[in-house]
């Protein structure tokens, strides 16, 4: 076989591989991720420690919405992201299903600072927060409602 030849089946055996790394990987739920802190200290010297809440529930504040009373799905999302309709669809599916569990969707485009803050790297992304805000767990990709469900579980 000739060097272009072998070229050509080199790059079909990376881009096979990579997809099914990506089908393997794509909506799992796994770990958690550290939210960035604000690193400049508002606090004067001596003065309380003011009480602080996790940055999920300042977001879902700051979106108009409320916590649930077991669980938030947090989704970030954007506009031109197809697998986001069908995220919206399943985590929709699952709040009617589990009761006191909640989903708010965040556009990451127009809040860039959370996005940062929270690492998200894709859209679409769902996080799991438990009922005080904190992150249990997050998904990059669309999960399936199976999913959702099995993490829920463990908030």
């Amino acid at each position: 076989m000739s060097s272009g030849a072998w070229i050509v089946v080199a790059a079909v055996v990376l881009a096979v591989g990579f997809g099914l790394w990506r089908a393997g990987t794509d909506g799992r739920f796994r770990g958690t991720h550290a939210v960035r802190q604000p690193t400049e200290s508002l606090v004067e010297e001596g003065a309380p420690a003011p009480v602080t809440r996790p940055p999920g529930a300042d977001l879902v504040a700051a979106a108009g919405e409320t916590l649930g009373e077991r669980a938030t799905l947090l989704q970030f999302s954007s506009a031109f992201c197809a697998p986001c309709r069908a995220t919206r669809r399943v985590l929709g599916e699952v709040t009617a299903l589990v009761e006191g569990v909640t989903h708010v969707e965040i556009d990451a485009e127009h809040h860039l600072d959370a996005t940062r803050a929270f690492g998200i790297l894709r859209t679409p992304t769902t996080v799991v927060l438990d009922a005080t805000g904190a992150e249990v767990t997050r998904a990059t990709g669309a999960p399936s409602r199976d999913q959702v469900l099995t993490a829920l579980a463990q908030a």
